[in-house]
């Protein structure tokens, strides 16, 4: 049997459905790790959640990233639209931009942080 590091655990599977998203928050203070979780047939995938445009949360409800349709990540705050499986900005004002990837893996059901990931190395990005 894997034994899971539950402080690195972001959700289970199961609350993710495929063509849905996430957030999550990873440690504690000011300035904790702050993502978006996305599922497609492909896979999970995650990225820091600040557009690259204006440095903005892409969300304003939780978990609400994508566009009606579920196809792309949406920026609720200027519009922008990024592919889910890159984070690549394919329209607005950060277009060919892209988000920053964070790794994660999916474990017996649950969808963890990868090791390789420290949480404090995101600690000094420019904040909201």
């Amino acid at each position: 049997m894997t034994e899971i590091d539950l402080s690195r655990v972001l959700c289970t599977l199961d609350e993710l459905p495929e063509d849905s998203s996430r957030d999550f928050v990873v440690g504690e203070g000011n300035w904790p790790l702050r993502g978006l979780l996305v599922r497609t047939r492909a896979g999970v995938h995650a990225y820091l959640n600040r557009c690259p445009h204006a440095r903005h949360p892409l969300n304003l409800r939780p978990h609400q990233f994508l566009t009606p349709d579920s196809r792309l990540i949406l920026c609720r705050s200027h519009g922008a639209l990024f592919e889910k499986s890159t984070g690549f900005c394919v329209a607005g004002p950060c277009a060919g931009q892209a988000l920053t990837a964070i790794a994660v893996r999916v474990v017996a059901g649950f969808v963890l942080l990868d090791d390789a990931v420290d949480p404090a190395s995101f600690e000094h990005v420019e904040a909201f």
